[in-house]
């Protein structure tokens, strides 16, 4: 039997996992990876790091399956959407002011770029339309000017500019091809033309990377799951453990391959279903919402269409919001009973969120009585701005309807307030999309929240849709082995991959009357509250 390897890099970790060709994971592994924060919004990595803690995922989870090498048949990668620099030797280029040369990542998350992408957005040039019509700080051309302007030496000296995830590939095969995922969503590539737009890079100030013929930015622009180069180098097979020549797929940006890992899944009676009506929703720190159409929709404010950048053939919408995960645990900490919280959790060997979904459970036992338990609580959990539909980085969290409780039941109903907000989030990025031409029946919640039986109900009420979840665990991991599947023909395609290697296992429809009628209710207060905030920053922007 041949077994496919999937590797994920999101921000905090590396993971591996080990699948067989039906999608089943043998197991997996997890190393941390190291996050340097500092003020100005800068986040940063080392890839050196990052390919370490991958070496180490592999070989335990490589070890924890009992796989021999020579079963892996094919390898796929994907990471978040993080810029990396490496010079003529590979060698790290630093981003930081810091001039460490091992930080020489600038992670997706990073806003320090924010007065750039004013700047960019100002020009309203043609390429913006296919990002929503606003591109954002965590996309890769307002970084790479950022750079040219405050760290020249910098910009001058990398040789090449990756996305991470194609820099992962680079590093296992030694291939300069650029997967058309990552290049089309976060580096304005126009995949349905094959072509880098020459003057939208002289405009906004980077026409060295044109006057290049954008070598360091990639010329070879291939599909997902495209094999690279001659496989795995022997240097990276020693490294990893394996054997070197296994294909290795063109990668795909983490969220993507969360898509791919979970839409076009088949059903629980076993049928396949329609990925063109389903949104793949992958709820980790923050939150992707990808749509997929025959013919481009131009949603404003979400980013898209791109062609062939997640299924092949067809058009990608990704709408999003900059902190899901994040924002809750954001969100509880602020509430006084959370040291309570904290305590009682571990006592329980609990985490801190499983220990309030529980308090919670035990106040409302229905989903009408859980939209009563939040009624009068609002969230609006921007506290890193708003990714989609209103593509407004200083967009900030609201909360209204405080008390001066400060007990554990207040504590839980905050939480599931902040879950509404989330929610109502995920409807208004329905509501753009839908106007636009895509029906959606389904949202596909990947990541470890999608587990929870309280954010499906909350999900279902919030949004009027039914949601789903994938048979596996691993639904990101199981993506990129698709990837790593197909690089290795063990499938045609990427739909027939889908087919065989990934199901769904269960569904949680909306509840409908009173309970549709407060999260309706809830919605417009939501959408109030936004509007509020975008008042009351202009209002004070204008006194000062």
């Amino acid at each position: 039997m041949s077994f496919f390897i999937g590797i994920d890099v999101g921000t905090g970790s590396a993971r591996a996992g080990v699948f067989d060709a039906d999608g089943v994971l043998k197991a997996s592994a997890k190393r941390e990876i190291t996050l340097w924060h500092e003020p100005g919004d800068v986040v940063e990595q080392s890839s050196e790091n990052i390919w370490q803690a991958i070496v180490a995922s592999v070989r335990e989870a490589m070890a924890a399956s009992k796989v021999a090498p020579d079963a892996v048949a094919g390898i796929g990668f994907d990471a978040t959407c993080s810029l990396v620099l490496i010079d003529a030797e590979d060698k790290p280029v630093t981003v930081s002011h810091s001039g460490d040369p091992a930080r020489n990542i600038i992670v997706w998350m990073d806003h320090r770029a924010t007065e750039q992408t004013r700047r960019i957005n100002a020009t309203k040039h043609a390429v913006l339309a296919y990002v929503g019509g606003v591109i954002s700080p965590e996309m890769e051309t307002p970084k790479l000017l950022w750079l040219s302007e405050n760290l020249p030496e910098s910009f001058a000296k990398a040789k090449h500019f990756f996305d991470l995830s194609d820099w992962l590939t680079y590093r296992a095969t030694g291939s300069l091809d650029r997967s058309v995922c990552t290049v089309t969503c976060k580096w304005t590539y126009l995949a349905h033309e094959k072509r880098w737009d020459e003057s939208y890079f002289r405009q906004i100030g980077l026409g060295a990377l044109a006057d290049e013929g954008f070598a360091r930015i990639g010329t070879n622009v291939v599909d997902p799951g495209t094999p690279l180069g001659r496989g795995l180098t022997q240097a990276a097979a020693d490294e990893l453990g394996l054997k070197a020549g296994i294909p290795v797929g063109a990668a795909l940006i983490d969220a993507h391959a969360g898509g791919v890992g979970s839409i076009g899944a088949r059903d629980t009676a076993n049928r396949t279903t329609d990925a063109k009506r389903q949104m793949a929703y992958i709820f980790g720190t923050s939150a992707c919402a990808m749509t997929t159409t025959v013919e481009p929709r131009f949603v404003p404010g979400v980013w898209g269409p791109y062609f062939s950048a997640m299924l092949p053939g067809f058009w990608l919408n990704e709408g999003g919001q900059s902190a899901a995960g994040a924002a809750i645990d954001h969100l509880v900490k602020l509430h006084p009973a959370h040291a309570e919280a904290t305590a009682k959790a571990k006592a329980e060997g609990k985490s801190v969120l499983a220990y309030l979904e529980a308090r919670v459970g035990a106040l409302a036992s229905t989903p009408e009585a859980l939209a009563r338990l939040a009624a009068t609580l609002q969230v609006v959990p921007e506290f890193l701005g708003n990714r989609s539909p209103n593509a407004n980085p200083d967009a900030r969290a609201v909360i209204a309807g405080l008390d001066m409780d400060e007990d554990l039941d207040s504590l839980a109903r905050l939480y599931l307030a902040g879950l509404c907000g989330l929610g109502y989030g995920a409807r208004q990025i329905v509501a753009a999309v839908a106007e636009q031409g895509a029906e959606l029946d389904t949202i596909v919640v990947s990541g470890g929240a999608g587990q929870s039986p309280l954010v499906r109900q909350i999900m279902a009420d919030a949004t009027g849709l039914t949601i789903a979840i994938p048979e596996t665990a691993e639904p990101v991991l199981l993506g990129a082995a698709i990837l790593g599947a197909v690089a290795a023909g063990a499938y045609p395609d990427t739909g027939a991959a889908i087919d065989r290697m990934s199901r769904l296992c269960a569904e949680q429809k909306p509840t409908g009357g009173a309970t549709a009628r407060i999260h309706d209710a809830k919605y417009r207060v939501f959408l109030a509250l936004q509007e509020a905030d975008r008042a009351a920053r202009e209002l004070v922007t204008s006194a000062l």
